[in-house]
């Protein structure tokens, strides 16, 4: 499949996630609405190998949505959710774990996140030296 075949696939996944979670909540009466207030977070995060996302052919979307409660495709959507919390939503501020052990072959992974968190937009990506840093990072979020 060619890169923009699997860029606007991702780019589908990535609209369906944020907007769809939002478009139910203008259907809601004004009494639903004032008992059941919250701030979105819906996010489609990405992965793939290469230098950048732009560089990148995308491998693997899921999606995680943690407000009401936590669902998606994330396998790990409750953890995931709770260490995105603990930080505030920052995906910076989510640290190696000091227990794991990679090695230091270059083999370079893109993680993206698109979507929202409490309310605020999302863009973020990173690239990992390979597939174990990513996922000693933030213990489950990048663990996909």
């Amino acid at each position: 499949m060619p890169n923009t075949a699997r860029w606007a696939v991702t780019l589908t996944l990535t609209a369906t996630a944020v907007c769809g979670p939002l478009a139910g909540a203008s259907l809601a009466t004004p009494n639903a609405a004032a008992s059941g207030l919250y701030a979105p977070s819906a996010l489609v995060l990405t992965t793939g190998h290469g230098q950048s996302a732009a560089t990148a052919t995308p491998e693997r979307a899921v999606t995680l949505n943690c407000a009401p409660t936590a669902s998606g495709t994330h396998p790990a959507a409750v953890s995931a959710c709770a260490e995105l919390r603990a930080t505030g939503g920052d995906f910076d501020a989510l640290s190696a774990r000091s227990d794991a052990m990679c090695t230091r072959q270059y083999d370079p992974v893109v993680v993206t996140v698109q979507g929202v968190w409490q309310g605020k937009r999302v863009t973020y990506e990173r690239t990992f030296a390979n597939e174990c840093v990513k996922n000693s990072y933030g213990t489950t979020v990048f663990t996909f």
